[in-house]
């Protein structure tokens, strides 16, 4: 019940039948009035709801956001926009907003026509079943290739923050195939959530990779409503702030975790580069090298694949600053290359976890970032996915 686990949270999941005989749509809304932001992807090509939303969120504070599996409702077009619409408008009628307080999500397949007739009848249902209680509920509902529901909390001291997601392919930096809503009791104005949770996707969400794509579709949306009553000052602002942080960063972790087959979690630390910028993308081309992952899979320590990815690593028009008589680099603590030469060493990687650390030795820059290796299970979950 973690996105309910804040005070004047409500949410709700049930079976709309938009795929087979499953939780497929998922509600959640603040009692007390809320403000509120949200991230988008980055794709160029935009689901329905995303743009919907999007506009939604120009005009209004988010009192409430609905969520449909199965169907992305991304590349269909008018209809599509003209089904978000719907979606939101029925859900406002029933919770007495106006249309403009409603966050629409989906994910799914993209290219097919949302069902609407059973997500409108879905939407009634679900806005009559809306509890406390219903945040397990609801996190169940948004699930699509998952092997199960990903929830995070975090108590601030006198504030809450909640969170759901779901994701397991078409992960990437700079979000994915993700959906996230968080929730918390703690007060903030208007403006402020968006730019909130934008520091916290920044070091969590944009720092993961399953299978280096990017969709259509993900988002991750914060609602705030007060409702604690606790005093703010810089103390507590403090506070919220790594609460929230660490909500967006359980959940992140569960998704690589959850990658579509995977069976290895690859934690890379870069230190030592001349900016941390740099560092970002040194890590983000090592967690995303098809090379490092089938190794991480076979679990095989071949740091010549990290070398390359990080000699590699797209920066500034060129690659990130690097010199190999300085690079040092280690899987789970035991150096592998030390400063331009190799150590002999050949560890045994037999955790379900796989650290690797490069110190590039030209500066203070550093970053982190999560990735899935990539298996069999991987190719076969998605050349059937559709079929």
């Amino acid at each position: 019940m973690s996105v309910t686990v804040a005070l004047g949270f409500e949410a709700s999941g049930v079976a709309a039948g938009i795929r087979r005989a499953s939780p497929d749509l998922a509600l959640v809304r603040s009692v007390p009035r809320a403000v509120g932001g949200a991230v988008w992807t980055t794709n160029r090509v935009q689901a329905a709801p995303v743009e919907v939303s999007r506009r939604h969120l120009e005009l209004a504070e988010p009192q409430a956001v609905v969520v449909n599996a199965g169907v992305a409702n991304a590349a269909t077009g008018a209809a599509g926009i003209a089904d978000a619409e719907a979606t939101a408008s029925v859900l406002a009628g029933r919770l007495g907003l106006a249309p403009e307080e409603v966050v629409v999500l989906s994910t799914g397949v993209i290219g097919v026509p949302l069902p609407l007739e059973r997500v409108l009848a879905g939407v009634e249902a679900a806005a009559l079943t809306l509890s406390s209680e219903g945040g397990d509920a609801a996190a169940e509902a948004i699930l699509t290739t998952d092997n199960g529901p990903k929830q995070a909390l975090a108590d601030g001291g006198g504030f809450t923050v909640g969170g759901m997601a779901k994701g397991a392919g078409m992960i990437h930096p700079r979000l994915a195939t993700m959906l996230a809503v968080v929730t918390t009791d703690y007060p903030l104005e208007p403006g402020e959530p968006a730019e909130l949770l934008r520091e916290a996707v920044d070091a969590t969400f944009n720092r993961i990779s399953v299978d280096g794509e990017c969709s259509t579709n993900d988002a991750v949306v914060l609602l705030a409503n007060g409702a604690s009553g606790v005093s703010r000052d810089s103390g507590s602002d403090a506070r919220f702030a790594d609460a929230l942080h660490a909500v967006c960063d359980g959940l992140a972790r569960q998704i690589v975790e959850d990658g579509e087959g995977a069976t290895v979690l690859l934690e890379i630390r870069v230190a030592g580069a001349e900016t941390d910028e740099e560092a970002v993308a040194v890590a983000r081309r090592i967690a995303t090298s098809p090379l490092v992952k089938t190794a991480a899979f076979g679990r095989d320590p071949n740091w010549g694949r990290v070398l390359a990815a990080a000699g590699s690593a797209p920066w500034n028009g060129s690659f990130a600053r690097l010199d190999p008589e300085r690079l040092s680099v280690a899987f789970d603590g035991v150096p592998v290359f030390e400063r331009g030469a190799p150590t002999g060493l050949a560890p045994s990687l037999e955790g379900v976890a796989v650290a690797i650390d490069l110190d590039l030795g030209l500066g203070a820059g550093s970053a982190g970032y999560l990735a899935s290796d990539l298996t069999y299970d991987y190719v076969r979950l998605n050349a059937e996915y559709t079929t």
